[in-house]
């Protein structure tokens, strides 16, 4: 979990941290000051254009990541669907598949000693008031990196359900997830321990 970097070299892995995480809040903001759907397909086309342009393989492995989404998706589909409000569905949806999708470009082209270097230096004013502030900026690091690797956990399990039963799992995943989870939280531990700690 802690070498969640794309092996594939690419040159968005050559800029700097700082650069590409200010680009990922910038890119946040504006998608949710965008009211217009056609603006935000726009968007997210343009997004996954730039992943093919890096590299085939980095956007196959991208698209994956986005799967866990599709269950959202279709949720968003029926409730506005019914409520006849399909472009504000449509919004919504564009918004969080970009928004994901922009952030796990940044994880996978990113190092993770990087991203904390830049984290450091946002959060070294917090250790004046006596906050631990080495934690705090590697918490956020791994929470980040977290989130596509117990998305791909969870669409395994999902998998296995789906081999052995007809019916959906449901809520039936939540404990198999949590536990998941529980396991990968265990694996990082073990690994910070083995590199000195949290610093």
């Amino acid at each position: 979990m802690l070498t969640l970097t794309s092996p594939v070299e690419t040159p968005l892995h050559r800029w700097p941290a700082a650069v590409k995480l200010g680009a990922l809040c910038a890119l946040t903001l504006v998608l949710f000051q965008i009211a217009d759907p056609l603006i935000l397909l726009s968007v997210a086309t343009a997004l996954a254009a730039l992943h093919l342009a890096l590299d085939p393989a980095l956007a196959k492995v991208a698209l994956r990541q986005l799967r866990p989404l599709w269950p959202f998706i279709l949720l968003l589909a029926l409730w506005h669907g019914v409520t006849g409000d399909v472009a504000q569905g449509a919004t919504i949806a564009l918004r969080l598949i970009t928004a994901v999708a922009a952030a796990n470009l940044v994880t996978m082209t990113t190092r993770l000693s990087d991203m904390m270097a830049v984290l450091d230096r946002l959060t070294a004013p917090l250790a004046r008031i006596g906050l631990p502030a080495r934690r705090i900026s590697l918490a956020v690091a791994l929470t980040i990196r977290f989130i596509p690797v117990l998305a791909d956990r969870i669409e395994d399990i999902r998998n296995a359900w789906r081999a052995r039963a007809a019916r959906p799992p449901g809520w039936r995943i939540l404990i198999p997830a949590a536990l998941a989870a529980l396991d990968e939280a265990d694996h990082v531990a073990e690994s910070l321990r083995a590199r000195g700690g949290a610093g």
